[in-house]
């Protein structure tokens, strides 16, 4: 079993609980710890396009190379689909607590 996606997902919490914790940026830690696996797995896929259909050249490549459908598989989709579910959740349970702690009777 391939156990990067679980890794992605935690370095993107990790991100996402330090911009958090320390600044009540939930959503803002979890867009940069999310788009930096996006980012990573678009070029992967833009490198596999140039393999297989660019001739080992990348200007051979149009501008949409990455998004190409036949360059993408379960692994690569994971990669980067697991840290932005994770920080999602992360992201509605902060907001979640948020709102609870504001509409709480103060004792």
């Amino acid at each position: 079993m391939d156990f990067s996606p679980f890794m992605h997902a935690l370095a993107a919490l990790i991100v996402q609980c330090l911009c958090g914790l320390k600044w009540n940026r939930w959503g803002t830690g979890g867009a940069l710890g999310s788009l930096w696996f996006v980012a990573r797995e678009q070029t992967q896929a833009e490198y596999r396009w140039i393999a297989l259909f660019g001739h080992g050249k990348r200007a051979n490549m149009p501008w949409w190379g990455g998004f190409d459908w036949q360059v993408w598989n379960v692994a690569s989709l994971l990669d980067w689909l697991v840290p932005v579910v994770a920080c999602t959740l992360l992201w509605l349970l902060s907001r979640a607590w948020q709102f609870k702690r504001a509409n709480s009777p103060q004792l």
